[in-house]
């Protein structure tokens, strides 16, 4: 080999090397060790704005976005009876989760309540509470 050669081959694998490496990124969405978990409740109000009942919301779908811009929703889960769901095997990452609820202004009659999280490390649990919905 000429050091021509040699120099043009050693400079070609770094170039391949710097993009390997960085296509091995990881970014928001599957693939990871981490979890966000919660529990969807209901309340419910009369005409006169009375709360009249409440209850954890069973069979409530739940929607993740995988990063923050987003307007599709990446991923969804059904709550269990008890309200609870469980987004599992995430990368650190920003995400933005939502549910819907009534909304008697909104042409559709829902409204998405949007909650804007963040998973900071591998294998955390992020756990963002009860979410109340009007129903």
């Amino acid at each position: 080999m000429t050091k021509r050669f040699k120099s043009i081959f050693v400079f070609t694998v770094l170039i391949a090397s710097t993009f390997v490496l960085q296509s091995c990124k990881k970014v928001e969405g599957p693939g990871g060790s981490s979890s966000i978990v919660g529990k969807v409740h209901v309340l419910v109000y009369d005409i006169a704005g009375n709360l009249i009942n409440e209850y954890d919301a069973p069979k409530e779908d739940v929607y993740l976005i995988y990063g923050e811009e987003g307007t599709y929703y990446d991923d969804d889960v059904e709550t269990s009876y008890d309200g609870t769901f469980e987004f599992n095997y995430l990368q650190p990452g920003k995400y933005q989760l939502f549910v819907y609820q009534d909304c008697d202004t909104c042409p559709s009659g829902k409204e998405a309540k949007i909650l804007d999280l963040e998973i900071s490390g591998k294998k955390e649990t992020l756990d963002v509470g009860t979410i109340n919905i009007i129903n």
